[in-house]
């Protein structure tokens, strides 16, 4: 048993203790620090989509037979109709669509009138997706969220892929890479580590079977608090020309640290000076958690392909809303035109029933093609639904002037994370880079500063981190996620500052501390 717990991914060891803990009565409280999902949602975009959802239903139905609605035209009068809709509606959700109604056409892309009978039609989800990309209603919306919460004003113009979350962006992404022979198997990439666990697993699939090189980041000082930064001789192996592609996870799962601007221009140089055809992939589904962040799609266009979640920062994992965004002048366009003439060729097959022209779809409208096998390009797509629930998330977001909802959310992140550190008597990371989302802790590190070197040597010998964890699941009732499948060492916990309410992470760390200390004093007697 014990050598089949070791084995377990840190997901399928949380799962199998938590579900052996639930069988059990106890007076303690049960707390699952190791899960990623946000205790908290964003209740006004849901107010207002589900009031725009009953306006457009009242808009289908036949006067004459009210059980059959018929589909959304554009019709006389629906702008008076909804306006009066919306004043008979004193709610936030009704409020928030009076904004975008009288105060957001700048953002809408589209005469408001015509975004109107557009997103009806999208709530309504009685048509296919088309665009197949991205529907026209949402585009913008989306984009200029993107401006506004992760890239700066000067990027360069940019397409959005709308997926079924941060997930299903990576997978098509690979998938297109491989696809398309930018990526072939044995070819060596880079990740940049720790990372999401399952992000260290993808490449190593048979259908891949991609070389890996790890850049790994270190606990680096910064005015005095800590924060997980990539040394400038790991980054610099970026210069090798070998690699074709590099991952990263910014700000990072587990460690909650955004790359700093010296790695940044760092970056930069590297691409400008040796590695000019190095490919990018950027997951920031965290950078929305701080008040100043720069992502690598600002940083680095031409070679970035930035993929967002919205499924952390709005409390919606189960929605799956995501977009992968591509420069449209970009490394991988680039790349398509500067492979081999047999292997365009071959290209051509694949994509000749989408147009006479194959060489002319782009490498973010491949990514859309091979979404769906290609063959099935016509029925591909985000469902309509989903993108109108993303397209008032943005929204909301661009409409919030103070940046309320944003600063509540973090707000609540870096409580969560100051009382876990002071129960733990540590000091809080550097909190212009720390997303305060997660928490890692390394218990090589803080077992010497709490109890002393011998100690710490003495558990290394004694114990693993599963038995540690498991203990503290079976003594505790506490639940942590070991982050050694994360790409950090094996002598670390990830505690999710997102999962539980703010009042328990003081408890979280008094319950480590409790396991520990009795360890500590058997230790000093001689019980162990």
């Amino acid at each position: 048993m014990k050598q089949d717990l070791e084995n377990l991914s840190p997901f399928e060891l949380s799962l199998y203790l938590e579900k052996r803990m639930n069988r059990k009565e106890e007076d303690k409280e049960w707390l699952n620090a190791g899960r990623g999902n946000p205790n908290w949602t964003a209740p006004i975009p849901r107010k207002a989509y589900f009031l725009l959802g009953e306006f457009a239903a009242d808009e289908t139905v036949i006067e004459e037979k009210a059980s059959l609605g018929t589909m959304i035209k554009e019709e006389d009068g629906r702008p008076e109709r909804f306006e009066s809709f919306l004043k008979d509606h004193d709610s936030d959700g009704a409020r928030l669509l009076e904004a975008i109604w009288n105060r957001g056409t700048h953002l809408l892309g589209l005469p408001k009138e015509e975004w109107l009978n557009e997103m009806l039609d999208h709530i309504i989800g009685d048509n296919y997706p088309h665009p197949e990309r991205i529907l026209a209603a949402c585009e913008q919306p989306v984009k200029q969220y993107l401006h506004h919460e992760l890239f700066s004003s000067q990027t360069e113009p940019f397409d959005i892929f709308a997926v079924e979350g941060g997930t299903a962006g990576i997978v098509y992404t690979f998938k297109s890479l491989v696809n398309n022979h930018l990526l072939e198997p044995g070819d060596t990439i880079a990740l940049m580590i720790p990372t999401f666990a399952p992000y260290m697993e993808i490449p190593e699939l048979p259908e891949y079977g991609f070389q890996v090189e790890y850049i790994r980041s270190e606990l680096t000082d910064i005015d005095g608090h800590s924060s997980y930064q990539f040394p400038p001789e790991e980054l610099d192996r970026l210069r090798n020309k070998a690699i074709k592609a590099v991952f990263v996870v910014n700000p990072s799962n587990p460690t909650a640290n955004a790359i700093y601007g010296d790695s940044i221009n760092q970056l930069q140089a590297i691409v400008s000076e040796d590695n000019p055809e190095l490919m990018i992939l950027s997951d920031d589904v965290y950078g929305t958690f701080l008040d100043a962040f720069t992502s690598l799609f600002s940083a680095l266009p031409y070679n970035t392909a930035c993929i967002y979640s919205y499924s952390k920062y709005f409390g919606a994992t189960g929605w799956r809303v995501g977009t992968i965004a591509l420069a449209q002048d970009n490394i991988f366009d680039q790349r398509l035109k500067n492979l081999p003439e047999d292997t365009k060729q071959a290209l051509d097959e694949r994509y000749a029933t989408l147009t006479s022209d194959p060489r002319s779809i782009t490498f973010i409208d491949r990514m859309v093609a091979d979404s769906r096998s290609v063959a099935l390009n016509h029925a591909a797509g985000l469902s309509a639904p989903q993108q109108a629930m993303m397209a008032l998330f943005s929204l909301y977001a661009l409409l919030d002037e103070q940046d309320q909802y944003k600063q509540d959310v973090i707000k609540v992140c870096r409580k969560r994370g100051q009382l876990l550190y002071d129960s733990l008597g540590l000091t809080v990371p550097a909190e212009e880079l720390s997303t305060a989302y997660y928490c890692e802790i390394d218990f090589e590190w803080w077992l010497t500063k709490r109890y002393g070197k011998e100690f710490k040597e003495y558990v290394q010998l004694n114990w693993t981190m599963t038995e540690i964890v498991t203990q503290l699941a079976e003594e505790e009732r506490l639940m942590l996620l070991k982050s050694e499948a994360f790409g950090s060492s094996k002598w670390t916990v990830r505690v999710s500052l997102a999962n539980l309410d703010t009042k328990a992470y003081k408890e979280v760390g008094n319950r480590i501390v409790s396991l520990m200390d009795r360890i500590h004093q058997k230790f000093q007697s001689g019980g162990y």
